[in-house]
């Protein structure tokens, strides 16, 4: 399987329209549109800049010359659109990145990606997660540069669920041909019934700072901590 690339905050030629034909109306509404960028804007926001001018109106009228484009906002509620100016393509914290597609989280992606990195570190025992990416690369399944941040990102679930863990080269024995001190992932083998909690995913968690029983990070919503619990043999 393949993944497709997303370009994000790269300006595109202008809209062939000219824009010296526009209104004054129609100018004002575009020029406000177009200096959000990439980040685009909401039509109420557009509404409550330029009071008296018709902008539901004018808004079609870009729309329809392609001035402008609706944008799926991933961070909104119910997939709602922000309003760009066509040379603009939408930043990635609209977007949601390499993860989304059409602003819709693409999770096939993301498990494909989870397989294909248990295959390599299964493979080779012990790699860090430039290894990993570059296999990955190599092997031609991705359409779009993959940074090493998002390869980590993939990572850190994997070790969450106790699949993987993170461990660091002493240069000796399997990791003789990694420097001394890089961090490297290995399989978890599996574990005996009597060591469970050794198993327990808050060692591995990158957010364990900022978790606690009353705040947004919690035990009580950890997905990988409820995990746990439902493997564990009372």
């Amino acid at each position: 399987m393949s993944f497709r690339g997303v370009a994000t905050g790269m300006k595109r030629q202008r809209p062939g329209s000219n824009a010296k034909e526009l209104t004054p109306d129609e100018k004002s509404t575009f020029e406000l549109i177009r200096s959000t960028g990439d980040m685009g804007i909401w039509l109420w926001s557009i509404k409550k800049e330029l009071k008296g001018i018709p902008v539901d109106k004018c808004v079609k009228f870009l729309k329809g010359k392609g001035f402008i484009k609706e944008v799926a906002d991933v961070n909104a509620t119910g997939r709602k659109k922000k309003l760009m100016a066509t040379e603009f393509e939408a930043s990635a914290d609209l977007t949601g990145g390499v993860w989304y597609q059409d602003g819709v989280f693409d999770s096939d992606m993301i498990e494909t990606l989870r397989k294909a990195c248990k295959s390599i570190i299964n493979r080779h025992k012990v790699i860090t997660a430039d290894g990993i990416l570059h296999a990955i690369m190599k092997s031609g399944a991705l359409q779009f540069e993959m940074k090493i941040e998002q390869m980590k990102k993939i990572l850190d679930t994997l070790c969450l669920e106790n699949v993987i863990f993170k461990v660091k080269s002493n240069g000796l024995g399997e990791f003789v041909s990694i420097p001394i001190g890089s961090e490297c992932y290995k399989s978890r083998l599996k574990q005996k019934k009597t060591g469970a909690l050794a198993s327990v995913p808050c060692g591995s968690c990158t957010r364990i700072n900022q978790c606690d029983p009353n705040g947004i990070v919690s035990p009580a919503t950890c997905a990988y901590f409820t995990k746990w619990l439902e493997n564990l043999d009372f």
